[in-house]
C-alpha cells in the first residue's frame, strides 16, 4: 500500500537540512511504529520518497514524502502516532492512501505556491502599491522577463514569464506580503527569492536576503488542463 504524509515544518526546525529531515522522519517511522516496507538487497532501507527538497531557513504548511506500508493504521491514529514522536517545529497534518498505480510525488512535483514576508526588525523599502505597480510593468504587463540564473557551473537566461504562474502583492499586517506561484520540480524549478530579487533590480531597490523569510504555502502535481494544478495532498483518500 502506498501512503502519502504531509508535514508543516516551521519554528527552529526551518534550520534543519533536508537530509537531516530525511533521517528524522526514519526514526519517526519507527517510534510511531509504521509497518513501513524495506528494499531488500544487501543493505535494506526504508520505501521513503519526499517531494521536493525545502531549502535551509524556509518554513512550510505543505510538505510531502510518500512511503509503502505492509499494513496501517486509520489516518487519524496515524497522524497521532506520528505527532506523538515530533519535536516542536514539525507537524504531521496528512496522511491519506494512493492507488497502486500513483507515482511518487517526487516524480509529479509541478509547481509550488510562496509567501515572501519581511522579518521585523528590517526596514520595508516601498509600499504594497509601489510593488504592486512595478510588478504589472515587470512582470504582468510584459512579454517575457529574462533574468540570468547562476548555475554550479554555469550561466543561465530564463524567461520567467513561462515559469512564474502567478504573482502578486498584498498587505499583511501593514507591511507588504508577495505571493507566488512557481514552477517547481527536476526540469523548470524556479526559486522564489529569485524573482522577488529580480524585482527590487528593476526597482532599482537592493535585495536583503536576510530581510525575507520565505513560507512554503503547498506544493502540486499537474492538473488535467494547462496551467491548472491539483495540490499533491488531495491525491489520495483517507482512511477509516
Amino acid at each position: 500500500m502506498k501512503i502519502r504524509i504531509k508535514f508543516r515544518k516551521y519554528g527552529v526546525m526551518k534550520f534543519i537540512g533536508h537530509l537531516d529531515i530525511m533521517r528524522y522522519f526514519q526514526k519517526a517511522m519507527r517510534r510511531a511504529d509504521i509497518d513501513i516496507c524495506y528494499s531488500t538487497g544487501f543493505s535494506p532501507h526504508m520505501i521513503m520518497s519526499f517531494a521536493a527538497p525545502l531549502g535551509v531557513g524556509i518554513t512550510s504548511d505543505g510538505e510531502y514524502f510518500d512511503i509503502e506500508v505492509n499494513s496501517t493504521k486509520s489516518t487519524a491514529k496515524a497522524i497521532k502516532a506520528l505527532n506523538d514522536t515530533m519535536v516542536e517545529g514539525v507537524e504531521v497534518c496528512g496522511y491519506v492512501l494512493l492507488p497502486d498505480n500513483a507515482k511518487t510525488a517526487m516524480s509529479i512535483v509541478a509547481a509550488a505556491d510562496y509567501e515572501l514576508s519581511f522579518k521585523d526588525g528590517y526596514d520595508v523599502p516601498a509600499t504594497k502599491e509601489a510593488f504592486e505597480a512595478a510588478i504589472d510593468e515587470f512582470f504582468i504587463n510584459a512579454k517575457e522577463v529574462l533574468i540570468t540564473k547562476q548555475t554550479k557551473k554555469s550561466e543561465k537566461t530564463m524567461d520567467l514569464k513561462s515559469l512564474v504562474y502567478n504573482f502578486s502583492v498584498r498587505e499583511k499586517e501593514g507591511k507588504p506580503v508577495f505571493y507566488l506561484k512557481l514552477s517547481t520540480g527536476s526540469t523548470d524549478n524556479v526559486k522564489p527569492e529569485l524573482v522577488v530579487e529580480a524585482l527590487f533590480d528593476y526597482m532599482g531597490l537592493t535585495y536583503n536576503s536576510s530581510a525575507i523569510q520565505i513560507h512554503r504555502i503547498d506544493v502540486y502535481a499537474a492538473g488535467d488542463t494547462p496551467n491548472s494544478f491539483i495540490s499533491l495532498g488531495d491525491m489520495g483518500n483517507v482512511i477509516s
